[in-house]
């Protein structure tokens, strides 16, 4: 019995760190190009999509950061859905930049204490290396390419939700908003959470927006619950947030079945 449940222990957190499945999205027009890295060392592939907004006026625009944002991945759905939320006026342009997974496990966590954790792949805990990537070199490239206004923001589901949280957590004056689809916060032992009242005491004077979201998958939302219930008695004047609990999705469609009320909450605050 001891041996039945470690496998699917293991099988669930294996699949928290895959995408879930994709639907084939149309691919919309976009830009692709290649970012040479120091800070991780190795070469990057980017895509880039711009409304219509962008050719049609002179106006500079904000930019939403999103892991897994390769073609294969997620980048093509929430290229078309920004698309829709644009044209119907339910949210302002803004540029999508998709930065494509070379090894996901590797760039989305941070360190661990934790053994189990060490087994999920060869190599992990880089999120401090891709997160120098993300600041140090892709903001001064997609400033150089593109018309950009100071605001921005980072989405990303499942591990990539735990990067976005972490972020927010730890360096808040990466991004004005974050968004996390069910972030794998019981990583290292739920660490983010537990550690959550002593970042927030120190989290600066500018204004920050966060969305999360917990589906129905246990390992999940027991972190996003305790999350909501600590950003709920810290009170942070400067922070506007909200937790969006979704016992009815699975961990597989809670990213399609909120992002529209996701994006439209962080655009228009």
């Amino acid at each position: 019995m001891k041996t039945i449940a470690l496998y699917l222990f293991l099988f669930f957190k294996l699949t928290c760190f895959q995408n879930a499945p994709q639907n084939q999205d149309p691919i919309p027009k976009h830009d692709t190009f290649k970012v040479v890295s120091k800070a991780v060392a190795e070469t990057r592939t980017i895509n880039v999509w711009t409304p219509e907004e962008y050719t049609k006026t002179s106006e500079s625009l904000p930019v939403l950061y999103m892991l897994d944002g390769g073609i294969k991945e997620d980048f093509p759905h929430i290229a078309n859905t920004l698309s829709e939320l644009i044209k119907s006026k339910k949210i302002k342009p803004i540029i999508l930049v998709g930065i494509e997974n070379t090894k996901r496990r590797r760039d989305l966590t941070g360190p661990t204490e934790v053994a189990k954790d060490k087994e999920i792949a060869p190599i992990v805990g880089g999120s401090e290396k891709f997160r120098a990537f993300v600041n140090d070199e892709l903001f001064a490239e997609i400033n150089k390419r593109y018309r950009t206004n100071p605001e921005k923001g980072i989405i990303g589901e499942s591990l990539a939700g735990l990067f976005v949280v972490e972020t927010f957590l730890t360096h808040p004056e990466m991004f004005d908003f974050y968004i996390a689809f069910d972030p794998s916060l019981w990583w290292n032992n739920q660490y983010l959470v537990k550690t959550a009242k002593q970042q927030l005491a120190k989290f600066p004077t500018e204004e920050k927006r966060l969305w999360f979201a917990g589906s129905d998958a246990e390992d999940i939302h027991i972190s996003t619950r305790i999350l909501s219930k600590t950003l709920e008695s810290e009170n942070s004047k400067n922070l506007k947030w909200h937790y969006s609990d979704e016992p009815k999705e699975q961990h597989t469609t809670v990213f399609r079945a909120t992002k529209v009320k996701a994006l439209e909450w962080s655009l228009n605050r």
